[in-house]
C-alpha cells in the first residue's frame, strides 16, 4: 500500500524525534521526488553507487544515514554533488537522511543495533555525553578477552578490526559510539569501562588508549553504521507494507 512522501517524512521525523536534536545537516526529506512511495532502498550513505542501485531497483525513495548539505561543505551544486542530485531528480527519487537522530534512537539507532549484534546487555546512555544516546555503555554476559572481542567484531562486521589492547585483557563493561566516535574515548574511560568500541581511529586515540589503559577497537565507520538504517527500513516495511530493500555499498573506511 503506497504512502505519500509527506506522510513518510512526517512519520520518520516523529519517530526519530528530529526536532529535539541539533545536528550538522538537515534531517528528513532532503530531495523531493514523486508523490507516492511504494519501494524504498535503504543504505548507509547516499553515494552515486547507492543511487544507481536504487534506480536499477526502481525505488521511489532512498533512506540513508549520511545524506547531503553538511555544515561547512561547499554550497554550489556542481561536480559530484550535481551528478548525484541530477540522478535523483531525473528519476523522480526522493532522498531522506537521518544522521544523529538515527545514531541515538533507543530502538532503531546505530548504537542500539550494534549492541544487539554483539550481545551487549544492560544498555544505557553514557549520561555526560549529549545528545543522549550518542555514546552507550553496557556489559557482556560473560567476560571476554581483548583477542576474542576483536575476533567477534571482525566476524560480525565482516571486516578487519584495529585493536589497541592486550590480547589477554579481560573485558566486561564496554562503551561504544558507532561511526566517527573516537573523540569520546576519554568520557568512556572516565565512566569506568574496560573497553571502547567505535568506527574510526585518530592518531591521538592510540596514545589515549595506552595511557588511560583502556581497550580500544576501531571497527569501521561504515561497518558499525549499517544496522540502524537497515532496522528502520524493516520497521517501515511492517508499518506501511512497503517494499524495502537494504543495499550495502562496500566501504573499507
Amino acid at each position: 500500500m503506497p504512502v505519500t512522501i509527506q506522510q513518510l517524512t512526517q512519520y520518520l521525523d516523529g519517530t526519530l524525534r528530529v526536532q529535539e536534536i541539533s545536528d550538522y545537516c538537515p534531517n528528513g526529506l532532503q530531495v523531493e521526488g514523486q508523490a507516492e512511495v511504494n519501494r524504498i532502498v535503504t543504505g548507509v550513505t547516499a553515494s552515486q553507487a547507492l543511487i544507481d542501485a536504487a534506480i536499477d531497483a526502481r525505488a521511489d525513495a532512498i533512506l540513508v544515514h549520511h545524506g547531503y548539505f553538511w555544515k561547512g561543505e561547499s554550497q554550489p551544486i556542481t561536480g559530484m554533488k550535481k551528478r548525484r542530485i541530477a540522478s535523483l531528480l531525473h528519476n523522480d527519487i526522493s532522498l531522506l537522511a537521518y544522521h544523529l537522530p538515527l545514531d541515538v534512537h533507543p530502538e532503531y539507532g546505530n548504537n542500539r543495533q550494534l549492541a544487539k549484534l554483539l550481545g551487549i546487555e544492560h544498555v544505557k546512555a553514557l549520561s555526560q555525553v549529549k545528545p543522549v544516546g550518542v555514546v552507550m555503555e553496557g556489559e557482556f554476559a560473560a567476560p571476554i578477552s581483548g583477542a576474542k572481542l576483536q575476533q567477534q567484531l571482525a566476524n560480525k562486521l565482516a571486516r578487519d578490526v584495529l585493536m589497541e589492547c592486550p590480547q589477554d585483557k579481560i573485558i566486561k563493561r564496554v562503551a561504544w559510539c558507532t561511526g566517527g566516535g573516537q573523540g569520546f574515548i576519554e568520557q568512556a574511560v572516565n565512566a569506568g569501562v574496560d573497553a571502547f568500541i567505535t568506527g574510526e581511529v585518530s592518531e591521538q586515540t592510540i596514545h589515549t588508549a595506552r595511557e588511560m589503559e583502556v581497550g580500544f577497537f576501531a571497527a569501521g565507520h561504515h561497518a558499525t553504521e549499517r544496522y540502524g538504517v537497515k532496522a528502520l527500513g524493516e520497521h517501515l516495511q511492517g508499518e506501511f507494507d512497503l517494499d524495502v530493500r537494504f543495499i550495502d555499498i562496500p566501504n573499507p573506511a
